[in-house]
């Protein structure tokens, strides 16, 4: 049967998948920290107030790459984690299926 749910597969995915969710989890944490940092430089690049040096940092193309990488990393995240508890789900599915087997053979059904 073409639907019918392999628990065995979805472990197998989690498996595969759990490490690439931990490295977009760590890029995406890596490139929140850098973020910061790299704000510490470029704002030592310029000079005038604080709030000028902000400006400046903010509207930088470094800053701006970074968050669209930020922005990549956030969503491969995302949607590893989706997929993770989706692998999880159909394995508890499948338990409910078994177990209604189990019941209906049991009462005769």
């Amino acid at each position: 049967m073409e639907n019918e749910i392999n628990p065995i597969k979805a472990i197998e995915y989690i498996q595969i998948e759990s490490k690439n969710y931990a490295q977009a989890v760590a890029e995406a944490n890596y490139l929140e920290r850098y973020l910061k940092t790299k704000k510490a430089e470029l704002m030592g690049e310029e000079v005038g107030s604080l709030g000028a040096k902000e400006q400046f940092a903010y509207a930088h193309r470094d800053y701006v790459s970074l968050l669209e990488a930020l922005r990549t990393a956030e969503n491969t995240k995302e949607h590893l984690r989706y997929m993770l508890d989706a692998a999880k789900l159909k394995i508890e599915v499948f338990k409910v299926l078994e177990y209604n087997k189990r019941v209906e053979i049991k009462n005769g059904l």
